[in-house]
């Protein structure tokens, strides 16, 4: 087993559908540009309100994902 060393990155996600789809939204787009992601904690939960209703769910996220040799 080799060790592994981390780095973190914080990011916020947004969707109009659910707070899932906001951290799905947040990793699809990191992905096109941070490899070896292996885990994500979720921060902060908040929303966005439009004459009384949920206008869209805001998630921070720190992600981790191991360095390349």
């Amino acid at each position: 087993m080799s060790d592994h060393v981390y780095k973190q990155i914080k990011l916020t996600g947004s969707s109009t559908e659910s707070i899932e789809g906001a951290v799905s939204n947040a990793l699809a787009k990191a992905a096109r540009s941070v490899k070896n992601m292996r885990w994500f904690q979720v921060i902060d939960t908040r929303g966005h309100i439009d004459n009384g209703k949920i206008a869209h769910w805001q998630v921070s996220i720190e992600v981790g994902f191991t360095l390349e040799d």
